[in-house]
């Protein structure tokens, strides 16, 4: 059951002209990024002959390019999931539902498939760019991949929570602006940390920035991997205690 309501959330955004805009704007923005962090790899060839240890396309080209792209699906992603809860609750479509014999699991976590999958896709167009250097160039492939999967776990994490927000109001408009408002604010948390302050400590690692960048730098560690998931789960057993609420209540 779960693979039959991912299946069709993952069909309504296909159907839906907004998603198909936004993913071709995504990508046409995405690529002229890359074509001119290209052209500036080209222009540093001379002076970085003369080090020891250059950086490589991977540094230069594929790890700027997933940061920007990051941040651009942070500012996607309230767009598709205010729809999940909140667009069916205003409409009437989820008392049908959650009238229907579906466990309240299997009806957020299908919704969640389906628009992880969505963004997953998007996210293997984006590496398809970085790859095609390949042809004319060696890429750091560890870093590479680790920049893959660090996008594919922030895109994870952030859907989480944009299902959540979506099952608390419905109103679309009110859980697109509060998750990109808590997005953004787990996103920049840590400029506000020291590494003196125990606090402080806390509130950088909560920050979703931090544990990307580290798979950016081409660095695998379990913490990250950890913070992730649990993010992910945190915000999705919310959002199931949400709506067997608001079953109860129907």
């Amino acid at each position: 059951m779960i693979l039959v309501i991912a299946a069709r959330e993952w069909r309504s955004l296909f159907l839906s002209p907004l998603a198909w805009t936004l993913l071709a704007m995504i990508q046409g923005l995405l690529a002229w990024v890359f074509v001119l962090l290209v052209a500036d790899f080209q222009d540093l060839q001379g002076r970085l002959g003369g080090l020891a240890s250059p950086p490589g396309v991977t540094d230069l080209v594929a790890a700027p390019l997933f940061r920007v792209a990051a941040w651009i699906l942070l500012l996607l992603v309230p767009l598709l999931t205010m729809h999940a809860f909140s667009q069916e609750r205003r409409t009437g479509t989820l008392d049908l539902l959650l009238s229907a014999p579906v466990g309240t699991f299997a009806i957020v976590l299908g919704k969640y498939v389906g628009i992880l999958a969505f963004l997953l896709g998007a996210v293997v167009l984006i590496a398809l760019m970085p790859l095609s250097l390949a042809i004319g160039a060696t890429l750091d492939m560890g870093k590479l991949l680790a920049g893959i999967l660090g996008l594919s776990l922030l895109m994870a994490a952030v859907t989480a929570a944009g299902i959540y927000l979506s099952t608390l109001t419905h109103r679309p408009t009110v859980a697109a602006v509060a998750t990109l408002g808590l997005l953004l604010a787990l996103w920049m948390v840590d400029t506000v940390s020291t590494a003196q302050s125990t606090s402080n400590a806390l509130l950088g690692y909560l920050s979703l920035r931090r544990h990307y960048d580290s798979f950016l730098l081409g660095l695998f560690d379990s913490a990250d991997l950890a913070y992730y998931l649990l993010f992910s789960l945190a915000f999705l057993g919310l959002a199931i205690r949400r709506v067997d609420d608001l079953r109860l209540r129907d």
